[in-house]
């Protein structure tokens, strides 16, 4: 299958360049990225085209003018123009294991969508990592909160795939599924606007269409 991943942002560029030297760690790379940004200003496009040459893979920056919290709107956007079969999507500050794209392709199903999470980290350690454009972590480090979400571990992942029709722990931040179930839906609801629960309501109405 063809993997497309896409990242949501809004300027912050400085975060968005950990994403990308994440990225550039995989162990599997995906087929191309596409940034969803909801109207950030020209550092941030600076960056993404700075990453264009440095990446062996097609990168696409969707863009739309500053107008508020129209996340919903840039990202049905991307998601048209994904070539992807199958589409793994995350925020512009999700800094990604070296086996991420790997192990999303490994739990790929049809008829299945993939919630996932995300560890934490302190401010201090947030603001160590920026400083430093660091993306070496792991869940024993200090500042790493929810040190079980940063935990990578196949044996036991089984233990914690938790209730398949449950929509309301479904985090936009570490999403999967495939474009054609997002298609089926219609995608994300263009009248949610503001900060709010975009990704539960897709997800309740991917659940409610049988996926």
């Amino acid at each position: 299958m063809k993997v497309s991943l896409i990242i949501s942002t809004y300027n912050w560029p400085k975060a968005l360049e950990l994403v990308f030297l994440s990225i550039m760690q995989q162990s599997i790379m995906p087929h191309e990225i596409l940034i969803a940004d909801d109207g950030s200003k020209e550092e941030t496009r600076e960056l993404i085209n700075d990453f264009k040459e440095k990446l062996t893979i097609p990168v696409f920056h969707h863009w739309h003018e500053d107008m508020g919290f129209r996340k919903t709107i840039i990202l049905n956007q991307t998601y048209k123009n994904a070539s992807g079969d199958y589409i793994i999507q995350i925020d512009g500050d999700i800094i990604l294991h070296r086996h991420f794209i790997k192990d999303h392709i490994h739990f790929a199903r049809p008829g299945f969508f993939v919630k996932g999470s995300r560890g934490m980290l302190t401010q201090k350690k947030s603001k160590a990592i920026l400083e430093q454009k660091s993306v070496k972590l792991n869940s024993l480090m200090s500042g790493v909160v929810s040190k079980i979400n940063a935990t990578r571990c196949s044996i036991l992942s089984p233990l914690f795939f938790g209730n398949p029709k449950k929509t309301s722990d479904v985090r936009g931040c570490n999403f999967a599924l495939w474009k054609q179930d997002f298609i089926n839906v219609n995608g994300y609801n263009n009248d949610i606007t503001g900060w709010g629960h975009e990704d539960i309501e897709l997800a309740a109405r991917l659940v409610n269409a049988g996926v």
